[in-house]
């Protein structure tokens, strides 16, 4: 279900709403980890309290800030499981194989599409990569990038919710 403020939006405008929402919590000082589950937590009614976005926190500048795998996909990845994770991962042992099968047919290839999708954009998934065209991991044009980043993750997040 989606919040008020994503109601009664057409499909490109909702994803449009994601991208200039995580675009807008990166100029307010969220890592982009946190601006891409934030953007969805507010998109979504989900039944999770506010303070998950802390679960989000040490995904930032790459994990950690060692620029590794790209905060905003991290974030993004997070944010999917809010509507297309496991609902019940444990269970009686006599099903187990069904949920391992679930998980590996029904699951696990929703969220491959969309990390494909964003290494097939980027040609990376590592944050250093994505931003070594900048000399200055701190300067204004390599924020402006991860900016960008930021609001494609919350969109294709949005995106596959939506599938």
């Amino acid at each position: 279900m989606k919040k008020e403020i994503a109601q009664n939006k057409n499909y490109d405008e909702l994803l449009e709403l994601a991208r200039d929402t995580g675009k807008n919590y990166f100029r307010q000082g969220l890592n982009c980890a946190e601006c891409v589950l934030r953007t969805f937590l507010d998109i979504y009614e989900v039944d999770v309290p506010d303070e998950v976005i802390c679960m989000a926190t040490g995904f930032g500048g790459g994990m950690g800030h060692t620029k590794n795998t790209c905060g905003a996909i991290t974030g993004a990845v997070l944010a999917l499981g809010l509507i297309k994770g496991r609902r019940d991962p444990f269970g009686p042992k006599e099903e187990m194989a069904e949920r391992v099968r679930h998980l590996q047919q029904d699951i696990y290839p929703v969220f491959g599409q969309m990390i494909e999708e964003i290494e097939a954009k980027y040609g990376t998934l590592i944050c250093r990569e994505m931003s070594q065209q900048y000399d200055d991991f701190d300067s204004k044009p390599r924020k402006k990038n991860c900016m960008e980043i930021i609001g494609y993750c919350a969109e294709l997040a949005v995106k596959y919710a939506e599938s």
